[in-house]
């Protein structure tokens, strides 16, 4: 057996077209998006397939699309790679969902309709406009949280994603976020710049959200995972009681992906990004590049994942 971590992208590695190449290789592609599409009702692989841009990256679509890409690919993985030893897991923000279907603390449909409901209830958390989040470059989290508490003057404004050193992102009301890019300027940040998200997520302006996402969580039937789950609050497994309050509080709170390498990191020597694009692979560069993380993005690297891992035995 070869021991792996198993990383879940979030929100970003979507794209138009993903998976396209593997679909035509594994069914599990198609079955896994045509239950999606019968739980939430819509045709989602033709949105995937077909886009635009513009319906795949609403948020309330864009969820639902990676954790169906990101259990797709898992789905492909787990059946032709007998020799997969998953020893922990852990999903940047959204991935947290894909974490928690692939060590079966979850039913698959139920995790597509509980992320359609968060997009839905984080689009509507604050009027389109007035929150957003901006990428910071070149300053370390000491400098990003000194320039968040000195912008809050203007406008709320907060980290959201320790991304990596050096790469963070914060969230908050318009005005709190254009004087906090103007501060990380005058800080040294290589670059800060708002980014084409509909909202300030991971901040305390999602609370509202999180109220009422509170009872679709907790009307889910939850088991206790069958690999550990690391969560994004906490960097740590939750026990099976844990997890609807884990999730909830993720909403609001900042995603600290710099951290949850380095918690996952004595699980394995070998992690494999389950899901589109390279994102994860990126960040890991500048986290921890002792890790080897593996790519399931496109054929050519599902199949060589897949042998990495049969060959590693």
């Amino acid at each position: 057996m070869t021991d792996v971590i198993a990383f879940f992208p979030g929100q970003g590695a979507q794209q138009v077209g993903m998976l396209s190449d593997i679909s035509k290789q594994y069914s599990e592609v198609s079955g896994t998006f045509a239950e999606a599409s019968d739980a939430l009702g819509i045709d989602l692989w033709k949105m995937v397939t077909e886009g635009p841009d513009s319906t795949l990256n609403q948020t309330f679509n864009t969820q639902p699309a990676l954790l169906a890409a990101s259990t797709a690919v898992w789905r492909v993985v787990s059946q032709h790679s007998p020799a997969l030893n998953v020893t922990a897991g852990a999903g940047h923000s959204l991935g947290e969902y894909s974490a928690l279907v692939a060590a079966d603390a979850i039913d698959f449909a139920d995790a597509v309709r509980l992320v359609r409901r968060r997009g839905e209830l984080m689009e509507a958390a604050v009027p389109a406009g007035q929150g957003g989040m901006a990428a910071v470059l070149g300053l370390n989290d000491e400098q990003i949280v000194e320039v968040c508490e000195a912008a809050s003057q203007a406008g709320v404004v907060e980290p959201a994603n320790f991304n990596a050193p050096g790469q963070i992102v914060i969230a908050g009301e318009q005005a709190g976020i254009e004087k906090a890019i103007e501060l990380a300027k005058e800080a040294g940040a290589k670059r800060a710049l708002p980014l084409a998200v509909s909202g300030p997520f991971h901040s305390s302006l999602m609370k509202a959200a999180a109220e009422i996402f509170a009872a679709d969580l907790d009307g889910v039937q939850w088991r206790a995972p069958k690999f550990p789950v690391y969560h994004n609050v906490g960097n740590a497994p939750a026990t099976l009681e844990e997890i609807p309050q884990r999730l909830l509080q993720q909403l609001y709170s900042p995603v600290n992906w710099t951290g949850a390498v380095p918690a996952v990191r004595h699980h394995a020597e070998l992690a494999v990004e389950f899901g589109p694009g390279k994102v994860i692979a990126g960040l890991n560069k500048r986290i921890d590049k002792s890790l080897p993380v593996a790519g399931t993005g496109d054929l050519a690297g599902l199949e060589a994942s897949m042998s990495k891992i049969q060959g590693a035995e």
